[in-house]
């Protein structure tokens, strides 16, 4: 489910677990954000995700000191930020595909109890191809961050080269 809120010319919205699963391909066990707070679509969107000691990873990573792993984490920022283009409603339910990951920062861990605060910018969208940042906090502490571009494949193959095929008829033996 979503809400819209009109202000300052932007379309402000938010999303509960259902709505984010509506707009995006994402599901249990790898759905990695509970809420998203805010999305101006094609402009920047907030999400949250609270961990706890039932995650399926904890058990493993690592017993004895639990922590989320990054590549959680990547999915974490990731998420929210596919969120800045998947609420316009044209590409809802798209499928989408990691092209580049850049400048992965990793500030502290997060344990289970903690709650990830996600803050993520659209910095360009054309295409089919997504730009953008995002950056986490616990409880106001920087966690996290990284760069990405993420396609749409569904959208990016309107725009490539069509080919011709090559005529295979071979008239040099009349």
């Amino acid at each position: 489910m979503w809400r819209s809120v009109v202000g300052d010319n932007n379309q402000v919205l938010s999303f509960d677990l259902m709505g984010i699963k509506e707009c995006q391909r994402n599901r249990y066990p790898l759905l990695f954000v509970d809420k998203i707070t805010e999305v101006v679509p094609e402009k920047r969107a907030k999400g949250i995700k609270c961990f706890t000691y039932n995650e399926w990873f904890f058990p493993a990573h690592f017993d004895d000191e639990p922590s989320v792993p990054g590549f959680i984490l990547m999915e974490c920022l990731v998420q929210t930020f596919i969120m800045t283009f998947l609420s316009i409603e044209e590409y809802k339910g798209m499928k989408t595909s990691f092209s580049s990951l850049d400048k992965m920062i990793f500030k502290r861990q997060i344990v289970p109890g903690e709650r990830l605060d996600i803050e993520a910018t659209l910095t360009s969208f054309k295409r089919g191809i997504a730009k953008g940042y995002a950056k986490s906090y616990v409880a106001g502490e920087f966690a996290c961050s990284a760069e990405f571009v993420i396609t749409i494949p569904e959208v990016l193959k309107q725009f490539k080269p069509k080919i011709n095929p090559i005529n295979n008829n071979n008239d040099s033996g009349r």
